[in-house]
């Protein structure tokens, strides 16, 4: 026969804790529907973080021209030392050729010591060395030894500096890679940020950077700040004709550029070389520490480390390529940490 026992009722504490228990639950799914929307960092936080990985970008990219213009520099001076190398063998080869045919006419003659005939087939230098043997050559060889061993001593001292410049080769290029996955690192985290942000985000910055472009434009035209100079001017007009131009790292004209690709290329259509890189162009001329002094057209660096430069285009602004996604376009000297102007 079945027994009908009443259910047992569970305790007032056990109560107590589950209903703690399912309370907790409830409030920290409620903090983690409340949290979840605030980890999409806002437009201003993208647009701030975006700004940050640009600069930092465009530091690599300055050292990344450094690193590009020595390779190009070292490859140069490498090449003309194996040329000399080349030439300096044949000259040696023709001195040898002409010292042994004049050896075997000796010996033939009898008038050179059949060690001579052996030395000559193998090393000047250490039979010049021997001055007991010296007596047994005449001027003319002795003349020819000389020339021999200055030749061989050349040669190896150009061959020791092509080995030196190839290894410096070989570290300037794993130098360059580095700087260019660091480029491209930071160039990729920025775009993933911006790809958080909505259509209408996207379109909103984008809007205020024309804006703030167009703005700065405007104000330009109403400059009277004369030029530095006759090349400073065509410089500047150089850089006036590429606005809109993308910029690039590594770029350096004529249809994109990075910062010290413009202000190097403007320069040279003016007929004036000066460094590549903006921390090489800090120290191309002379310094101008006070924004009143500048005029158009003189170089203008920015932040401690120098790794930003633009073209000063009169009443406070700067023509220059910013950053990764802008263009060639005037903007205002104080919304970047200035430093000095140079004057070309």
């Amino acid at each position: 026969m079945a027994s009908h026992r009443r259910p047992k009722q569970p305790s007032r504490t056990r109560v107590t804790v589950l209903t703690t228990a399912a309370a907790a639950a409830v409030a920290f799914s409620a903090q983690a529907a409340n949290a979840a929307p605030s980890e999409k960092p806002s437009k201003d936080e993208v647009k701030a973080k975006v700004d940050a990985l640009y600069e930092q970008a465009e530091q690599a990219t300055e050292k990344l021209d450094g690193a590009q213009e020595k390779q190009e520099k070292l490859q140069k001076e490498i090449s003309t030392i194996q040329d000399n190398v080349a030439r300096g063998q044949e000259e040696l080869n023709k001195l040898r050729d002409g010292l042994g045919t004049m050896a075997s006419a000796q010996y033939r003659t009898g008038g050179i010591d059949p060690s001579i005939q052996l030395f000559l087939s193998s090393n000047p230098d250490d039979y010049l060395d021997k001055a007991s043997t010296m007596d047994q050559l005449s001027a003319q060889q002795v003349e020819a030894l000389t020339k021999i061993q200055g030749k061989q001593r050349e040669l190896a001292q150009e061959r020791a500096e092509a080995s030196s410049k190839l290894k410096d080769l070989s570290a300037t290029r794993t130098e360059l890679k580095k700087k260019k996955d660091e480029v491209k690192s930071k160039l990729a985290t920025a775009q993933k940020l911006l790809n958080t942000l909505t259509a209408k985000e996207k379109a909103a910055l984008d809007a205020a950077d024309e804006r703030a472009s167009r703005s700065d434009s405007e104000r330009v035209g109403l400059s009277d700040t004369p030029p530095a100079s006759g090349f400073a001017a065509s410089a500047f007009a150089a850089a006036q004709s590429v606005i809109g131009s993308p910029y690039v790292y590594g770029a350096s004209g004529p249809s994109s550029f990075d910062c010290s690709g413009l202000t190097s290329w403007a320069y040279a259509q003016a007929g004036v070389s000066i460094p590549r890189t903006s921390e090489a162009q800090a120290n191309a001329g002379t310094r101008i520490y006070s924004q009143n002094d500048l005029k158009v057209g003189d170089l203008v660096i920015f932040y401690g480390d120098f790794h930003h430069v633009g073209l000063y285009a009169g009443n406070g602004r700067v023509l220059h390529a910013p950053h990764t996604g802008a263009v060639v376009r005037y903007e205002a000297i104080g919304n970047m940490t200035f430093e000095f102007g140079v004057r070309i």
